[in-house]
């Protein structure tokens, strides 16, 4: 591979997610005097939020039914009485204070440091904009990243082969000359591999993959690739 640029992920593949995730909720339920189970809702939250971003990428539902779907499903769950000013309150403090909380994934700081001497390296989320700037930011990871490509800035998002596309144009990169690391395998690998691009599997999170591909199970691995 002659690999010029690499294209990652950024939730679950180097901002640690779920971490900073539970992070924010026990802050914000205890700012708003939610008094739940916080380990028990954890636990419920977790596949409903993975449901809904997967109906999110397949344009199934909107970004403020996510943000309001996912809280109330797990509060009816759990038979948590509340009501929707005190869940849309909720979500938007969410937001808010996500990127308060920046813990990454063990090694991340130093392969991004090992590879910039190398490859020009960007960004391709499905997240938030607003949201994910703010955790480049506040993660000192901006430095790392020439550029941010978001999709609700291109207006389509991964799997589609368009975000891909967009990306390769937006920094005069070739399809063989790129490399996409991700977690997510249907999202991150199949729709980097349908616009022509090299990919890395980080298998952080237990997703099978459908198919035989490049694996890591740390970031360090990286560094036996690149």
């Amino acid at each position: 591979m002659n690999i010029k640029h690499i294209f990652f992920d950024l939730d679950h593949t180097l901002w640690d997610f779920e971490t900073n995730s539970n992070k924010t909720f026990e802050y914000i339920f205890k700012k708003n005097s939610i008094d739940v189970e916080i380990n028990k809702f954890k636990e419920i939250y977790k596949p409903i939020n993975a449901k809904y971003w997967k109906l999110f990428r397949e344009d199934k539902v909107t970004k403020e039914a996510l943000r309001y779907a996912r809280l109330k499903e797990a509060f009816d769950l759990l038979k948590f009485e509340t009501n929707d000013d005190v869940i849309e309150i909720l979500a938007e403090d969410y937001i808010t204070y996500l990127s308060s909380y920046n813990t990454l994934f063990d090694g991340a700081l130093e392969v991004l440091t090992y590879l910039q001497v190398k490859y020009q390296m960007h960004i391709i989320t499905n997240g938030f904009e607003e949201v994910q700037f703010k955790k480049l930011k506040n993660a000192n990871l901006l430095p790392f990243f020439e550029q941010i490509i978001t999709s609700e800035k291109v207006g389509v998002k991964k799997p589609n082969p368009q975000i891909f596309n967009y990306a390769l144009g937006l920094t005069n990169a070739t399809p063989k000359e790129s490399i996409m690391i991700g977690d997510n395998f249907e999202a991150d690998i199949l729709g980097a591999k349908n616009a022509g691009m090299h990919t890395i599997f980080c298998d952080f999170n237990g997703e099978i993959a459908t198919e035989k591909v490049l694996t890591v199970s740390k970031l360090v691995q990286l560094k036996n690739y690149l």
